[in-house]
């Protein structure tokens, strides 16, 4: 009979997971004994357990699986809460496996001071998670470990905390059918929006990151040809499909404001509408709005619609694309992008420097809470679905670096990062080094909290606890063996990418001012 540990293992490869991040403590051992005699399941050994939940919700992000992390008991597990917060508020599927102390020390409703106890470990979770499980006994450990998997991976995404007692990883667990069931997402009738959409003459589309999470490119691409529409992305959905209708910026410039503005119909896709895409609502509610969204609620709680259809973004769309007749355009997308183009030149030549450094990469991009992030985050081009991961669900400064780590297991990728994020997680180069990832850092250092020292410094504060002392950043990626190259400015970040392969640092001397998007700046409200 298997015990515990195999058993969750073999829970995780019915649902091919492939890849688990995490870091060992006395109470999960097991795992990672059974791990030995499990190949099919690579583990990533990190650093910090907020590094295994973000380099979890990295490669959920670029790869969309499902990502794991696995860690121990009390503070190992606190240690992930940030992470975990921000898979959930950008809707991840990851699921975040912590021990808990042996189920025959609980004693409920005391705390005993049993080896990293807490009184109740699942409750830390409960506020940013979408489900919280905590195994009653050896015998449910495999249907609980399933229940967890398909809640983290059924529509609406999210992250799941899945709570284990640590005998159970060494009890033996009797045989259990492992369920691995499909989500059926049939299409509901669509005349309502059809007839909301023939009523148009200026319909724009609007697509979130639910419209990413679904595959919903084509049927977005489709939907937009057919209307001649504007397709307006959030951060979370940039690259969701590279069409000649698509904005090629924030709905924080002017120029692409107005197209919502200007709007009789937004066509809103997998989306909620939150603060940082609307400078907190203050975009007028629009004309007329439709929303297409697997969650109906989420998809009215900030405009209300007219009319709301539940469901899957990719089926529904490509259903609503097949239905609607064709218009004649309106917007002259083209103009916009132009327009969006001279803002920025204006604006920040150093920040153009650094677009085109990334213009036409194949590598997955990492941003950062940074200034260099934000600007990548509103006006990088991005032409392929997952190919940005960028934190604004909860915007966690320190979330580029361990998430990149996540992302580079598939797939090439760069890390842009600020000086200060970076030290948060910067004793996981060694992660980087020991599994050889195909990821380059790239570290703007402008001596400290470039964000904060701008907002104190609009705000006629003093300038305090923002300059930092910083390491010699390429001496200390080398002290890992990693190699490293330092930049003025950059003018020479194209050549130094090109030449990056395998794990790879270049330092960016170099100071932005922040672009439109963050919220010093945001149009809507200084023109109130």
């Amino acid at each position: 009979m298997p015990r515990g540990a195999e058993s969750l293992l073999d829970v995780l490869a019915a649902h091919d997971v492939q890849v688990v991040f995490g870091l060992p403590g006395v109470h999960n051992l097991a795992v990672w004994e059974a791990l030995h005699r499990f190949p099919g399941i690579r583990m990533i050994g990190v650093r910090h357990e907020q590094t295994a939940v973000y380099a979890a919700d990295g490669y959920a992000r670029a790869t969309g699986k499902l990502g794991v992390a696995v860690v121990t008991t009390g503070p190992g597990a606190a240690n992930t809460l940030g992470a975990t917060g921000e898979a959930w508020a950008s809707g991840s599927p990851v699921l975040v496996i912590a021990t808990d102390i042996p189920s025959t020390l609980r004693r409920p409703g005391v705390h005993r001071g049993v080896l990293h106890e807490t009184r109740d470990q699942a409750a830390m979770f409960v506020p940013v998670t979408k489900a919280a499980f905590t195994v009653p006994s050896a015998r449910e450990l495999v249907a609980c470990a399933g229940d967890a998997v398909q809640q983290a991976t059924r529509s609406p995404h999210g992250p799941v905390y899945l709570g284990v007692p640590t005998d159970f990883l060494t009890d033996e667990v009797p045989h259990h059918p492992i369920a691995k069931t499909g989500q059926a997402c049939p299409v509901p009738d669509l005349t309502e929006a059809a007839d909301l959409v023939a009523l148009a003459a200026r319909p724009v589309i609007w697509a979130g990151g639910g419209a990413a999470r679904s595959g919903a490119g084509p049927a977005v691409a489709e939907l937009a040809a057919r209307l001649r529409a504007p397709v307006l992305t959030t951060y979370g959905a940039r690259g969701l499909t590279d069409s000649p209708y698509v904005v090629r910026g924030p709905v924080h410039a002017p120029p692409v404001g107005k197209l919502w503005d200007d709007a009789d119909l937004v066509i809103a896709i997998g989306t909620d509408f939150d603060g940082m895409m609307t400078q907190n609502w203050l975009q007028p509610r629009p004309r007329s709005l439709l929303a297409i969204n697997v969650d109906e609620a989420d998809a009215t709680k900030n405009y209300p619609a007219d009319v709301t259809v539940e469901g899957d973004a990719a089926a529904v769309t490509a259903a609503l694309a097949a239905e609607v007749g064709a218009k004649e355009a309106v917007f002259d997308v083209g103009a916009v992008n132009a327009e969006v183009r001279a803002l920025v030149e204006a604006d920040s030549p150093e920040a153009v420097t650094l677009l085109a450094a990334l213009e036409g990469t194949d590598a997955t991009i990492v941003a950062d809470m940074c200034i260099p992030g934000y600007w990548i985050g509103g006006f990088h081009h991005v032409t392929r679905p997952r190919g940005l991961a960028y934190p604004v669900g909860w915007g966690t400064l320190g979330f580029g670096f361990p998430a990149a780590i996540g992302a580079a297991v598939e797939h090439r990728t760069i890390a842009v990062v600020g000086d200060g994020g970076f030290l948060f997680a910067c004793g996981d180069l060694a992660t980087l080094r020991q599994e050889n990832l195909p990821l380059t850092i790239v570290l703007v250092d402008d001596g400290g909290y470039g964000m904060l020292r701008y907002d104190q410094r609009i705000a006629n504060h003093a300038i305090s606890g923002v300059d930092l002392t910083r390491p010699d950043f390429a001496k200390l990626a080398e002290s890992f063996g990693i190699p490293a190259v330092t930049l003025d400015g950059f003018d020479g970040l194209r050549n130094a990418l090109a030449g990056a392969r395998g794990p790879a640092v270049v330092v960016v001397n170099a100071s932005l001012t922040p672009p439109i998007t963050t919220s010093p700046r945001w149009y809507r409200r200084n023109a109130t």
